[in-house]
């Protein structure tokens, strides 16, 4: 399969609105500890953000209200994944608890890192309305699980409003500064206000926002959204992925109207504190494809110099989920 032509320095200009000033918001970005190695120096990429679930819901039980007909693919295993990832190049991955399916029980992801601990990392879910959710992210991280997934979607409807309000999360928050596993919010535009208090009042506490802030989920781009999202730039710890293309402006291949906002993200925070990362299975369904998301980073955007292009695609999430 050919690639589409590459977006160039004048197309990405042309269609993009004025920038933040990279002096003005590039913060150095913090010490983190040093990574560890690749599971396979061939297969340089990571892919900081994907699903699976394995067909077998009696030794991995879905979460109430879940049979196995809600599964969809019926299945999607960490070996599934890694067949249509490694083509790619990619030899890591993000895996990320999946907030439906299994909620608060990570047993599968952690199985997956059990059996491949140099390939997987876990981005986990601790339930912040139970007891003592910082003692459960310390037990997780020898486990691999150096991040948390935490969103309002799964709070009843009227409770969204101050789902960050909590004990429980005040409590994680401070326990992610402690041991550095990242809060990783998958919110709406609309939430990205209360995400920039979280990361004024937390400031040592590593923060990554999911696939834009969901910015151009409902077809459009809108410029005070982006511009909301590069506020959080001046928070030194915060990262953003760049993901989830299939969901996001015109939801199909090439993607070419995601590229102002990413180049607005590379001002605003540095390519540092940028990671790609494919959000399959999902990014596999229908016409998209996980090719046609690496590809738009890999080797399209020609205004990415090759050093961008390796923290984009592999050092940002290798710095913050895969410390040795």
């Amino acid at each position: 399969m050919t690639h589409a032509r590459p977006v160039t320095r004048r197309a990405a200009l042309a269609a993009g609105t004025a920038a933040f000033s990279a002096a003005a918001t590039h913060p150095a970005p913090a010490a983190h500890a040093e990574p560890a190695p690749a599971a396979d120096p061939h297969l340089p990429w990571i892919d900081a953000h994907s699903h699976i679930w394995p067909p077998d819901v009696d030794k991995f039980p879905l979460a109430p209200g879940q049979t196995q007909r809600d599964l969809n693919p019926p299945s999607f295993t960490d070996d599934q994944l890694m067949a249509v990832a490694r083509p790619e190049g990619v030899g890591r991955v993000v895996l990320i608890q999946h907030s439906v399916y299994h909620r608060w029980d990570n047993a599968y992801l952690l199985d997956a890192v059990r059996r491949h601990p140099r390939t997987f990392r876990v981005q986990g879910m601790v339930d912040d309305h139970r007891p003592n959710p910082g003692a459960a992210m310390r037990e997780l991280l020898p486990r691999g699980v150096t991040g948390f997934r935490i969103t309002p979607f799964v709070c009843p409807r009227d409770a969204q409003a101050g789902w960050l309000d909590t004990p429980g999360m005040a409590e994680m928050w401070r326990t992610g500064a402690a041991t550095r596993q990242a809060m990783c919010l998958l919110i709406n535009p609309a939430d990205l206000a209360a995400a920039d208090a979280m990361c004024g009042r937390y400031p040592d506490t590593p923060v990554v926002i999911d696939h834009f802030a969901r910015i151009g989920a409902d077809g459009e781009i809108r410029d005070a959204d982006v511009r909301a999202l590069c506020r959080l730039a001046r928070h030194k710890l915060a990262h953003v992925k760049v993901s989830a293309f299939y969901a996001l402006g015109r939801k199909r291949p090439p993607h070419e109207e995601l590229v102002p906002m990413i180049r607005r993200l590379i001002e605003a925070f540095g390519p540092r504190r940028l990671m790609w990362a494919s959000d399959a299975p999902y990014q596999t369904h229908a016409e998209n494809s996980y090719r046609a998301s690496i590809a738009l980073v890999r080797d399209r955007m020609d205004f990415l110099s090759r050093p961008d292009r390796e923290w984009l695609l592999a050092k940002t999430a290798e710095a913050v989920f895969f410390p040795a």
